[in-house]
């Protein structure tokens, strides 16, 4: 894992090099660029795969409180560290939500989008109180009495122990003096303006990707972000896919991705 110096902090990321067209991977909340490991070992033959850790998360520690506009700020200076003058971003839930705000804040730079259990709107008022009380509580006491219920949310049935490990780990290094890690990160996700109506802006190419039994963001949101782009929109449901669907549901998503990605003649020896 490399570092760059972009946007005033330092971004931990991987680049897989090579000649083929860059393709950029952006984590979802409380996960980190790992969590597109089966989707690198996918693409590496054929593209230049770069994944990184956003503020707050992984390797990449936040300076203070931000938001997904700064976050898109973000890969646009890392794409700038490492001379790509355009590339198709990819996001699971908030990182499509910054790549989303890239895409409107730099439309030259972005060939394509690829969203991935994300949204443009805002949290659903219903259950934001529930997010709010995990919060505290993995705040007050560390990951523990809540983690298995966040890891439902996010990645499904199932025991999810090297998540669980990363999480207690992050704690303890953070813990007591440097929550901000935590807290940032969560009043970004939870105070995150509304895009939707700025929808029509994105004009490039998009694939979404979406989870049938996504609990955190419905499917009917993957579904407004695809009413509203005016531009093409591949639109592909993952049966029983909870919101974490590149890590559930790999083969599928992937599928998906490489089709969607040969659509776009983005191949070696095809520009972006």
């Amino acid at each position: 894992m490399a570092v760059a110096a972009a946007n005033g902090i330092e971004i931990a990321y991987t680049d897989s090099g090579g000649q083929g067209p860059a393709v950029v991977f952006s984590h979802g909340f409380l996960l980190d660029q790992t969590m597109f490991d089966r989707q690198v070992s996918a693409l590496t033959p054929h593209y230049r795969v770069i994944t990184w850790d956003q503020r707050g998360h992984g390797g990449t520690r936040a300076t203070g409180a931000f938001t997904y506009w700064d976050s898109a700020a973000d890969v646009l200076a890392l794409l700038d560290h490492l001379g790509v003058e355009r590339a198709v971003l990819a996001g699971m839930s908030q990182g499509g939500f910054l790549s989303l705000r890239a895409a409107m804040t730099a439309p030259d730079r972005v060939r394509a989008l690829m969203l991935i259990d994300s949204q443009a709107g805002q949290e659903d008022p219903a259950i934001a109180p529930a997010y709010e009380q995990m919060h505290q509580a993995w705040l007050d006491n560390g990951p523990g009495p809540v983690q298995e219920m966040v890891a439902s949310i996010i990645l499904g049935p199932g025991q999810w122990d090297g998540w669980y490990a990363k999480w207690n780990e992050q704690y303890a290094q953070w813990a007591p003096d440097d929550l901000g890690q935590l807290n940032w990160p969560f009043r970004c996700l939870m105070d995150r303006d509304d895009i939707t109506s700025r929808l029509a802006e994105v004009t490039c190419p998009v694939l979404i990707v979406h989870g049938t039994a996504d609990a955190a963001i419905p499917l009917a949101r993957g579904q407004a972000v695809r009413d509203g782009l005016p531009g093409p929109v591949t639109f592909v449901s993952v049966e029983g896919a909870a919101h974490a669907a590149n890590v559930t549901h790999p083969d599928e998503v992937n599928e998906a991705i490489l089709g969607f990605l040969r659509g776009l003649g983005a191949g070696i020896g095809d520009g972006l």
